[in-house]
């Protein structure tokens, strides 16, 4: 069985990172596409003009396509095409209540299976955390929050709470997108991030814990606001 280091993806990487595969590279193009609102919610997407925009090939783009309808950012409807999913408050905050389970699993078990190596990490993306709070940067905030997401699941170890993670976030990110300038507060989100992935590399899980209810109390609560700002 080839050794499991030898097959994880490093935190972060670009879609412009050679080593990346074309079919990881079209994810990651097409994820962020959706999630920044260049691929809006209900817009019908085409295999051929998606492969001849982002300059890769069809296959890859299909099993991307695959792998983004299991994470519910498309619908594939046989014979009618592929659409972006929209988007629903009632059904993101049923998510945020099965994130909040997971994701204190994961915080609480990175900190305390975490390499040096990737305790260093976090301390660095805590910082970038607070840099992109300071200069506003959103897209460079999800990005950042992107890697932390793929360096917690790894520090973690456990596979299964990484493959729900998986399905979570991509969405959160784009309801965070669509509504944070109107509802949530970005400094206090970068913040709540920082302060999470300091406690992770300092290893303490009671810290990271409450770390994680806290950031959560606050995103369920941004949720909630989108409502009002609806109208």
């Amino acid at each position: 069985m080839t050794p499991r280091k030898t097959v994880r993806k490093k935190p972060g990487r670009s879609a412009g990172d050679p080593s990346l595969t074309l079919t990881e590279r079209a994810y990651t193009h097409l994820e962020e596409m959706i999630v920044t609102l260049q691929l809006p919610p209900g817009s019908a997407v085409s295999e051929t003009v998606l492969a001849q925009r982002l300059g890769i090939g069809r296959t890859p783009i299909r099993e991307a396509l695959q792998r983004l309808a299991r994470e519910r950012l498309v619908t594939i409807l046989p014979r009618r095409g592929i659409i972006v999913s929209e988007i629903n408050v009632t059904s993101q905050l049923r998510l945020l209540e099965v994130r909040r389970e997971v994701e204190r699993l994961v915080a609480k078990s990175a900190a305390r299976r975490a390499t040096p190596e990737e305790r260093e990490h976090f301390l660095e993306l805590a910082r970038r955390f607070e840099k992109c709070a300071k200069t506003n940067d959103d897209v460079g905030f999800m990005r950042v929050d992107h890697e932390f997401n793929d360096l917690s699941t790894m520090a973690a170890r456990n596979e299964f709470a990484a493959g729900a993670m998986g399905l979570m976030h991509s969405l959160s990110r784009r309801f965070w997108y669509i509504h944070y300038k109107r509802a949530a507060d970005m400094p206090l989100t970068a913040k709540l991030h920082a302060d999470l992935a300091r406690s992770i590399s300092a290893g303490d899980e009671d810290a990271a814990g409450k770390a994680i209810d806290r950031l959560l109390d606050q995103v369920a609560k941004f949720t909630r606001d989108t409502v009002a700002t609806d109208f």
